[in-house]
């Protein structure tokens, strides 16, 4: 299996990675409400467990839009993307380390974390729609340090930015499952007449 295969494999099975986001971006969104209602200590607990989620509720919402929701196992991104999720996971003590000395850099610090991981994406997926989703989620990191941003505000934006992202990824891979399907279409007209 070439890139290019291995890539559309993990278009097709994940949906361009737009399930994933939407799954993030809920966990992001469940974090915020948490935030809200009770304290910066639930919020996180909060975040991390929803992100345990991510994984499983993408596939079932890979299986609901008709994909597999499972990569083949002889695609050579699947150490990619082991790679990238234990990556991850040594990250997110970092994270809960910045947020004993100021628990308002909790958010921002996985907004980096995972930024970072979703530059992997453009190779895992083979689109640049990746490099800005990451390049946004660890911009919005720093400024929400920079401007002092409540708790709230970090968690709040990591669910807006997933889920614009995860509107476009799932745009573009419509778009593009439409154009394949009406290309195909067209081509066995052309091979029956």
């Amino acid at each position: 299996m070439n890139l290019d295969e291995a890539q559309r494999d993990m278009q097709r099975a994940y949906y361009d990675g737009a399930t994933g986001l939407f799954a993030s971006a809920t966990a992001w969104l469940a974090a915020t409400l948490a935030a809200w209602l009770s304290t910066p200590g639930t919020a996180i607990a909060v975040l991390l467990f929803g992100g345990m989620l991510i994984f499983p509720v993408s596939v079932v919402l890979s299986k609901a839009l008709g994909r597999s929701g499972f990569h083949a196992k002889d695609n050579p991104l699947g150490a990619l993307v082991l790679g990238s999720t234990v990556w991850m996971f040594l990250a997110i003590p970092i994270a809960f380390g910045a947020s004993l000395y100021r628990v308002e850099w909790f958010f921002p610090a996985m907004l980096l974390t995972i930024g970072g991981r979703y530059l992997t994406f453009s190779t895992l997926y083979g689109l640049r729609v990746y490099w800005f989703c990451g390049g946004v989620l660890a911009a919005t990191g720093v400024i929400l340090v920079m401007l002092r941003l409540p708790i709230q505000a970090g968690a709040l934006a990591g669910s807006v930015i997933e889920y614009g992202f995860g509107i476009a990824v799932f745009a573009m891979a419509r778009a593009r499952a439409v154009h394949q399907s009406a290309a195909a279409a067209g081509a066995r007209l052309r091979s029956q007449a």
